[in-house]
């Protein structure tokens, strides 16, 4: 008979929570080998857990829960070929700084730095940019402590067919323990924000994609505004303020709008429309703002990421690149259907595709569309409502955000899918890394 004990997780937006038998805190790999043989002998299921971003179940369970919130340590930085070995613990939050004093930084980032490097390589995390693949991408090397307990190592020499699956492993095919990257030289981003009319934004976005290394939208539903963000890769250094007190006018006009407004002023305003309702689409109006315009120059990672301290629930598809504005244009007329307001933009992004079996960019470009509500809000009629116009250009669901999907449907969208499978048959044959959320997007094991 197993014993409950009182230990509790809940994911950072608080929608998924779990009463594990025991959560470890392995602090080097021998411990997590330690863990998952006696999970083993016990007949226990072993889940791993980064910093808990993901907003679906992937890391749920009620037996053992591994964080790796121990395992951060910068193992070897290799100047030569510009690789990096981590821990696979390590916050992207807190390696990017590293990384930019060693004169290296990720090929590409999304736009949130709190989770864990293995987090993000599991669920397919992305930024934006059609030369531009996802941070799976760039791993070429990992250790992964499979379901005997064993040591594997995988690189592009040895079990690379490992290693083509395991970049983005949804937690299914063991414990990564170490992370090698690919890094480039360090660079700096040339941002341009620009507030636009929606219909100019379509209209050009195609053409914009192909002609800037970094791009995105967002549009606030109930308007007829976008803020625009493109962000090209430059070694020119950031503009210095000429004197200390245009240095604390910069700081004081970054610290506005990314923390007063993006955050406090957001989240009030999420919370008025929350109480009051026919609130939102004037709140939204001034969200989105005037025409406006916002040119600067800093760090690659510090361009790419913005704090997100509003907590909310998002669904995200991937369609073919093609096929994305279009299907943005039907998301907004979704939207102006609904019977209630919607009070978060809409996410618009683009990215090249990869090889990877399970990465939701798996041989096609592609858009990503991505749809969000206020924590604590009900979001099932418009994330079905999305889903189903997903439906129609073989979207592609992020495996860490929420969606309806099953292994049935699923395995219909990968064309990689078998290879997959049978990589997990051979890291985990017993089930040992299985929950309910994976025996439902990848089927149980035989």
């Amino acid at each position: 008979m197993k014993t409950r004990s009182s230990n509790t997780w809940s994911n950072w937006a608080g929608n998924q929570t779990s009463n594990p038998l025991s959560i470890k805190k392995p602090r080097n790999e021998q411990e997590v080998v330690d863990i998952v043989k006696e999970a083993k002998k016990r007949g226990l299921k072993v889940k791993v857990v980064g910093s808990g971003h993901s907003f679906t179940g992937i890391a749920v369970t009620d037996e053992v829960l591994i964080s790796l919130d121990e395992i951060v340590d910068i193992r070897d930085v290799d100047f030569e070929n510009s690789t990096v070995r981590v821990g696979a613990g390590i916050k992207l939050c807190d390696l990017n700084p590293i990384l930019q004093r060693s004169g290296l930084a990720l090929p590409n980032l999304g736009d949130i730095v709190y989770q864990s490097i293995s987090g993000a390589i599991s669920t397919s995390t992305h930024g934006t940019g059609l030369e531009f693949k996802t941070i799976a991408e760039a791993v070429c090397g990992m250790r992964i402590v499979d379901g005997e307990g064993s040591v594997v190592e995988c690189d592009t020499q040895q079990n690379s067919e490992i290693l083509h699956a395991a970049r983005v492993g949804l937690g299914a095919l063991g414990v990564i323990t170490e992370v090698t990257i690919q890094c480039v030289e360090a660079f700096n981003l040339h941002a341009v924000e620009e507030i636009l009319p929606i219909g100019e934004v379509t209209n050009n976005f195609d053409h914009w994609s192909t002609t800037t290394d970094h791009i995105e939208f967002f549009w606030m539903p109930n308007t007829d505004k976008a803020l625009l963000k493109r962000n090209t890769r430059t070694l020119e250094e950031p503009l210095r303020p000429r004197n200390k007190r245009h240095a604390l006018k910069r700081r004081w006009n970054r610290f506005k709008n990314e923390e007063i407004k993006q955050n406090f002023l957001f989240g009030a305003m999420n919370h008025l429309g929350k109480i009051a309702p026919p609130l939102v689409p004037k709140l939204n109006s001034m969200v989105a703002g005037e025409n406006g315009r916002a040119e600067y120059i800093t760090t690659s990672y510090e361009v790419f990421a913005s704090p997100r301290r509003v907590r909310f629930y998002e669904m995200e598809y991937a369609v073919p690149v093609e096929s994305g504005i279009e299907a943005f244009q039907r998301v907004v007329q979704l939207i102006g259907d609904l019977d209630h307001y919607i009070s978060f933009p809409v996410e618009y992004r683009v990215l090249g595709k990869d090889s990877i079996p399970m990465s939701t960019a798996s041989d096609r470009d592609s858009a990503f569309i991505a749809v969000h509500v206020f924590r604590n809000t009900s979001f099932d009629k418009y994330f079905q409502g999305v889903e189903k116009i997903m439906a129609d250009y073989d979207g592609r669901p992020h495996w860490g955000k929420l969606h309806f999907q099953n292994h049935e449907t699923l395995s219909k969208i990968y064309p990689q899918w078998e290879t997959f499978q049978n990589v997990r048959g051979l890291m985990d044959p017993l089930g040992i890394f299985s929950n309910p959320y994976l025996d439902k997007v990848l089927g149980p094991l035989p």
